[in-house]
């Protein structure tokens, strides 16, 4: 019997730019299901969307600037660094070649992210190596959720929903549950337009994010 180890997050996207809503939701899921590290991962080349016209070495900038020292979360590199596609199966599976094969691994969703994860590369694999937490807003409609899913992911919802995060401490991967977390409507896309027409997006993103985008001359 092996004794469980603290569970470690994962939390990937483009952050393009990186805000509070992004960071909220980390913050929570650090919380909730008392994580010992969570990696907040700036992808390189995504290959569900078009290239951010900002470069991954400035996304990612921007991300450590967001973080600054917290004592969880972590930036990560590694997809920045990869050459060609990310994909998240390759990510989980090198982070449970580094953390072994009793840690529990957390990967974060939102809802929309998660109806399509039958879209994904390899993704009834994602369950061996990891649970997947799904953030979701107050009042979400779970019902209504699930009729939009493909049959095949509402069978392996059926089949690995957890009651809470917080029971996924007890296995390495395999599990699904269900985050509700505090909804900040902050669009990274209303962001960009922000700063492309001049007007402040004080309260929205960290200060020494905003420097940076313009000192850096982005998203004009």
């Amino acid at each position: 019997m092996h004794q469980a180890k603290s569970p470690v997050g994962v939390f990937g996207g483009t952050f393009d730019p990186i805000h509070y809503g992004h960071l909220r939701i980390a913050e929570e899921l650090a919380e909730s299901a008392g994580l010992a590290h969570l990696h907040l991962i700036p992808t390189g080349s995504p290959p569900h969307r078009a290239t951010p016209a900002v470069s991954a070495e400035q996304r990612l900038q921007m991300a450590r600037l967001a973080v600054g020292t917290h004592p969880v979360l972590q930036v990560d590199a590694r997809e920045v660094r990869r050459n060609g596609h990310c994909y998240t199966i390759d990510t989980l599976a090198e982070l449970r070649a580094e953390y072994g094969p009793h840690t529990p691994l957390l990967l974060l969703t939102g809802t929309d992210a998660f109806l399509g994860l039958s879209s994904w590369s390899r993704w009834q694999q994602l369950f061996e190596l990891a649970h997947i937490v799904v953030a979701q807003r107050p009042g979400f409609a779970a019902a209504d959720w699930e009729a939009r899913m493909p049959d095949e992911l509402r069978q392996q919802l059926r089949q690995r929903r957890q009651d809470d995060v917080a029971a996924l401490r007890q296995m390495p991967a395999g599990g699904i549950a269900a985050l509700t977390v505090t909804q900040l409507e902050i669009s990274a896309t209303a962001l960009r337009q922000m700063f492309r027409r001049g007007n402040s997006p004080r309260y929205l993103l960290p200060d020494a994010v905003i420097d940076f985008i313009r000192n850096q001359k982005l998203y004009i």
